[in-house]
């Protein structure tokens, strides 16, 4: 008997391979763009969609404020839903380090993948025009002055326009769709008072002229926190990308609060006793989601407050435009059906990654630092329950 694969299975092969190579070669020609002449970061995304990234449909994002990795994770944690009950149900990436102190730059960063300047590190005060000098690659737009990015700094929000997948920021406390300060004008919300606590700088996206000079378009997307209640209702309603930011009370950045709360990572706890539930239940998590809580950098000891992130590169590399010391360890919970409950990953992992990671779901290339050559993004250490890669 002939120990050769029968004409029918060699063909069967042949054809799969094929529909494979089909695939790449369609995704590469569909991430492919100005950035990437040559597709090879495309063709590597690619690769690395086929192989690992599981079909998530919808992913969340929730930021608390200025906590080390031990703060919120330790066994003395202040917040022991999310540091033992969510921790449970979830992969914890135990070094997921921030990418700038202060804050805000480290949101930009998440949704954009530029890096921070003088201006942004001192939290933009002055709600002031980027003033670029140059640009630089990974597609970084370099400048010592101003936060508001000029029109043309790409983000993860309109990549996902530009492929007709929706995505909403839903703020805490916004009193007004797509909120922000006039250009060149002093934040008046930076600090909270007993009525509000909205901060601009934890919302990332009225930092981008592409957004906020389409008054429209960032109403309909920058939304009050309120919103996520009604949206969560249905699979239609709830966008492919929401990204959460609690007010300045209930993210941990004040304690005690302008009202009366105690704050810290207290009102952390019973913010996500009340909210994370809901989007858990919601039909679209349920579905194919993903929810991802961090922080936006490490407020704790200095051994948690170092720059290194553990992948190619440091968190916040010597680059031009970029000042200041990075924003130290905080760690990541991913929680998904395709997350395995109460595991871990030591990978290192920062802001960068996770816009990477977020871009490799929802098949749309690489911007700014997530573009850095080497640098990791989720793989089979996050996506790590039983399915078919």
């Amino acid at each position: 008997m002939s120990s050769h694969p029968s004409f029918p299975r060699v063909a069967a092969v042949l054809v799969a391979a094929l529909i494979t190579l089909t695939a790449l070669v369609a995704f590469v020609h569909e991430t492919a763009g100005s950035d990437d002449p040559g597709g090879t970061l495309a063709l590597s995304q690619a690769t690395a969609r086929l192989t690992r990234v599981p079909p998530v449909g919808h992913v969340f994002v929730v930021n608390i404020e200025n906590k080390g990795f031990a703060r919120t994770w330790g066994a003395e944690s202040r917040a022991p839903y999310l540091a033992t009950t969510l921790r449970s149900k979830g992969v914890l990436l135990t070094s997921y380090y921030a990418t700038a102190h202060n804050s805000q730059g480290n949101y930009v960063a998440q949704v954009s993948g530029q890096g921070v300047n003088a201006d942004m590190q001192r939290d933009c005060h002055v709600f002031a025009d980027f003033l670029r000098t140059a640009t630089q690659s990974p597609g970084q737009a370099v400048g010592n002055r101003g936060c508001v990015f000029p029109a043309g700094v790409r983000t993860v929000a309109g990549q996902l326009s530009a492929h007709g997948l929706s995505w909403k920021g839903y703020m805490e406390g916004m009193g007004t769709p797509c909120q922000h300060p006039r250009v060149g004008t002093t934040d008046p919300w930076q600090r909270a008072t007993a009525t509000r606590a909205y901060a601009t700088k934890h919302n990332p996206f009225v930092y981008f002229h592409d957004i906020i000079d389409r008054p429209r378009y960032c109403a309909r997307h920058v939304r009050p926190l309120k919103d996520l209640t009604v949206d969560l209702q249905s699979v239609s309603t709830t966008p492919h990308l929401s990204y959460v930011t609690p007010d300045l009370c209930h993210d941990g950045h004040d304690s005690p609060c302008a009202d009366g709360e105690p704050g810290g990572l207290a009102s952390v706890n019973r913010w996500m006793r009340t909210w994370v539930p809901r989007i858990l239940a919601s039909p679209a998590f349920r579905q194919d989601g993903l929810l991802l809580i961090t922080a936006d950098e490490s407020d704790g000891p200095r051994k948690d407050s170092r720059a290194c992130c553990g992948d190619a590169g440091t968190a916040n590399s010597a680059q031009p435009g970029i000042a200041g010391p990075g924003g130290g360890r905080i760690g990541l919970l991913a929680i998904s059906r395709w997350t395995r409950p109460g595991t871990s990953s030591s990978y290192g992992y920062n802001h960068y990654a996770l816009l990477g990671s977020v871009e490799e779901i929802f098949g749309l290339g690489k911007i700014g630092y997530a573009a850095t050559p080497g640098r990791r993004t989720f793989g089979l250490d996050v996506y790590n329950s039983d399915w078919q890669g």
